[in-house]
């Protein structure tokens, strides 16, 4: 069990995430949503320990920051470094050895090839497998079906189907309502820093419609599209 207990997190005096109170199980997968700016990044980067913050996350076994693998949105990397370098170095962190890539390849990326000329989709893919391969307890993962191509897409469903057969702890947020449709067990509405409502999978669109009654009708209807 992740506890996630009054967690809060200011930048300055703009205070971004306002005493978040949440608990993920393994074996499920919990989607994050809200519109951009809610505070959905911020909380994964808290929950990665890559931000400090006030409150308190909790794991009964290890130190969280060393049992999760956090994918961002637009993953990042150093200069001259393949595809196969870069998931040695994850691998290295982890000290996991004799891993060959060639057969972990599941996205046929070329791995041969710098990282930095990969195009989105594929930087994207690149990180994902990294964060696989280091055999994490917990996957944080900022929107992973953004700016892949359709077949990759079912390949990640399939890959987090997996992780939930193998009583992995998944949070992950997409802005494509369907996806967490199809992939996710609980829904939580993070709204200005704030969890406004979680939900089952069988009241998900109780979320949807929370965030239509949020005013975004109301946004499409002023701008009057002629």
């Amino acid at each position: 069990m992740l506890s996630i207990r009054n967690l809060s997190k200011k930048y300055g005096k703009k205070k971004v995430l306002n005493q978040i109170e949440l608990q993920f199980k393994p074996g499920e997968i919990s989607g994050i949503v809200g519109e951009n700016g809610a505070g959905k990044t911020t909380l994964f980067k808290c929950i990665a320990g890559l931000e400090s913050h006030e409150g308190e996350i909790h794991h009964p076994l290890k130190n969280v920051k060393n049992m999760s693998g956090f994918l961002e949105t637009n993953p990042e990397f150093l200069s001259k470094i393949t595809g196969k370098e870069y998931l040695q170095l994850l691998c290295n962190a982890r000290n996991i050895k004799n891993v060959h890539f060639e057969e972990k390849n599941i996205f046929d990326l070329p791995l041969q090839q710098y990282a930095e000329t990969y195009s989105t989709g594929m930087k994207k893919k690149l990180a994902l497998t990294g964060v696989l391969l280091q055999q994490n307890d917990i996957f944080i993962l900022d929107e992973p079906f953004n700016g892949v191509d359709i077949h990759s897409n079912l390949i990640i469903k399939e890959l987090l189907k997996s992780l939930k057969e193998k009583g992995k702890i998944v949070l992950l947020s997409s802005h494509i309502f369907s996806t967490l449709q199809d992939t996710c067990d609980h829904l939580h509405y993070l709204k200005a820093g704030k969890i406004e409502h979680s939900v089952k999978r069988e009241d998900f669109k109780k979320i949807e419609k929370l965030m239509l009654n949020a005013g975004l009708s109301d946004k499409v209807k002023e701008f009057n599209i002629k």
